[in-house]
Protein backbone atom coordinates (compact mmCIF):
# COMPACT_ATOMS: atom_id res chain seq x y z
CA UNK A 1 0.00 0.00 0.00
CA UNK A 2 1.44 3.11 -1.10
CA UNK A 3 1.02 6.24 1.43
CA UNK A 4 -0.48 8.95 0.19
CA UNK A 5 -1.07 12.26 2.67
CA UNK A 6 -2.13 15.00 0.27
CA UNK A 7 -2.75 18.14 2.93
CA UNK A 8 -2.62 15.59 5.90
CA UNK A 9 -0.38 14.37 8.32
CA UNK A 10 0.38 10.19 8.79
CA UNK A 11 0.82 8.51 11.50
CA UNK A 12 2.41 5.23 10.96
CA UNK A 13 2.19 2.64 13.62
CA UNK A 14 3.04 -1.09 13.92
CA UNK A 15 0.48 -3.69 13.44
CA UNK A 16 0.63 -5.83 16.96
CA UNK A 17 1.42 -9.46 17.13
CA UNK A 18 4.68 -9.64 15.39
CA UNK A 19 7.43 -12.04 15.02
CA UNK A 20 11.26 -11.30 15.62
CA UNK A 21 13.31 -13.86 13.60
CA UNK A 22 16.25 -12.91 15.90
CA UNK A 23 13.30 -13.94 18.93
CA UNK A 24 12.05 -16.56 18.05
CA UNK A 25 8.87 -18.63 19.25
CA UNK A 26 6.96 -15.07 20.53
CA UNK A 27 5.22 -12.89 19.54
CA UNK A 28 5.04 -8.55 20.16
CA UNK A 29 3.86 -5.69 20.22
CA UNK A 30 5.22 -1.87 19.86
CA UNK A 31 4.57 -0.41 23.56
CA UNK A 32 5.49 3.17 21.87
CA UNK A 33 2.61 2.26 18.95
CA UNK A 34 0.27 0.59 21.53
CA UNK A 35 0.57 3.89 23.91
CA UNK A 36 -0.47 5.93 20.63
CA UNK A 37 -3.72 3.56 19.93
CA UNK A 38 -4.79 4.29 23.14
CA UNK A 39 -4.52 7.81 22.68
CA UNK A 40 -6.31 7.70 19.06
CA UNK A 41 -9.12 5.30 20.80
CA UNK A 42 -9.40 8.26 23.72
CA UNK A 43 -9.58 10.72 20.81
CA UNK A 44 -11.39 9.04 17.67
CA UNK A 45 -11.82 12.81 16.09
CA UNK A 46 -8.30 12.08 15.34
CA UNK A 47 -8.49 9.47 12.73
CA UNK A 48 -10.70 12.05 10.74
CA UNK A 49 -7.62 14.87 10.64
CA UNK A 50 -5.10 12.21 10.22
CA UNK A 51 -4.28 9.15 7.83
CA UNK A 52 -3.25 6.52 10.86
CA UNK A 53 -1.62 3.69 8.55
CA UNK A 54 -0.79 0.54 10.73
CA UNK A 55 2.12 -1.29 8.81
CA UNK A 56 3.65 -4.76 9.26
CA UNK A 57 6.97 -4.96 11.29
CA UNK A 58 9.60 -6.42 8.70
CA UNK A 59 11.61 -3.92 6.04
CA UNK A 60 11.55 -2.92 3.89
CA UNK A 61 8.85 -0.42 5.01
CA UNK A 62 7.32 1.09 1.66
CA UNK A 63 4.76 3.10 2.36
CA UNK A 64 7.99 5.00 5.06
CA UNK A 65 10.52 4.58 2.29
CA UNK A 66 7.90 6.94 -0.23
CA UNK A 67 7.46 9.01 1.79
CA UNK A 68 10.93 9.66 3.90
CA UNK A 69 13.42 7.61 2.28
CA UNK A 70 15.06 4.30 3.29
CA UNK A 71 16.81 5.38 6.06
CA UNK A 72 13.80 6.60 7.82
CA UNK A 73 11.55 3.23 8.82
CA UNK A 74 11.37 3.36 12.46
CA UNK A 75 8.35 3.29 14.01
CA UNK A 76 6.15 5.04 15.16
CA UNK A 77 6.53 8.36 13.03
CA UNK A 78 4.08 11.50 12.13
CA UNK A 79 4.79 12.65 9.15
CA UNK A 80 3.23 16.41 8.76
CA UNK A 81 1.39 16.89 5.68
CA UNK A 82 1.82 19.04 2.73
CA UNK A 83 2.46 22.75 3.33
CA UNK A 84 3.01 22.45 7.38
CA UNK A 85 6.11 22.53 9.37
CA UNK A 86 6.34 21.51 12.74
CA UNK A 87 8.21 22.73 15.95
CA UNK A 88 8.57 19.53 17.19
CA UNK A 89 10.05 17.93 14.31
CA UNK A 90 13.21 15.41 15.09
CA UNK A 91 13.59 15.24 11.46
CA UNK A 92 13.32 16.25 7.80
CA UNK A 93 13.61 14.18 4.62
CA UNK A 94 12.48 14.92 1.21
CA UNK A 95 11.14 18.02 1.92
CA UNK A 96 9.11 16.58 4.60
CA UNK A 97 9.13 17.46 8.33
CA UNK A 98 8.24 14.28 10.62
CA UNK A 99 8.28 13.32 13.95
CA UNK A 100 9.66 9.73 15.37
CA UNK A 101 9.33 10.17 19.21
CA UNK A 102 6.64 9.50 20.83
CA UNK A 103 6.48 12.20 23.29
CA UNK A 104 7.13 14.03 20.54
CA UNK A 105 4.01 13.03 18.60
CA UNK A 106 1.68 13.21 22.10
CA UNK A 107 2.69 16.94 21.85
CA UNK A 108 2.26 17.52 17.91
CA UNK A 109 -1.36 16.17 18.73
CA UNK A 110 -2.09 18.59 21.73
CA UNK A 111 -0.59 21.61 19.70
CA UNK A 112 -2.17 20.81 16.52
CA UNK A 113 -4.83 18.93 17.08
CA UNK A 114 -6.28 20.12 20.45
CA UNK A 115 -6.12 16.65 22.49
CA UNK A 116 -5.65 16.68 25.98
CA UNK A 117 -2.07 16.95 27.51
CA UNK A 118 -0.29 13.95 29.45
CA UNK A 119 -0.40 14.47 33.32
CA UNK A 120 2.90 15.31 34.35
Amino acid sequence: MRAQIGMKDALFLLKPNFHDPALPKQVFFCWHCALLEGVISYYPELERHLLVQRIDWPRPRQPLIDLLGEAHQSLPVLVIGDGRRSPRATGTAQGRDFIADKDGILRELEAHYGIGAQHP
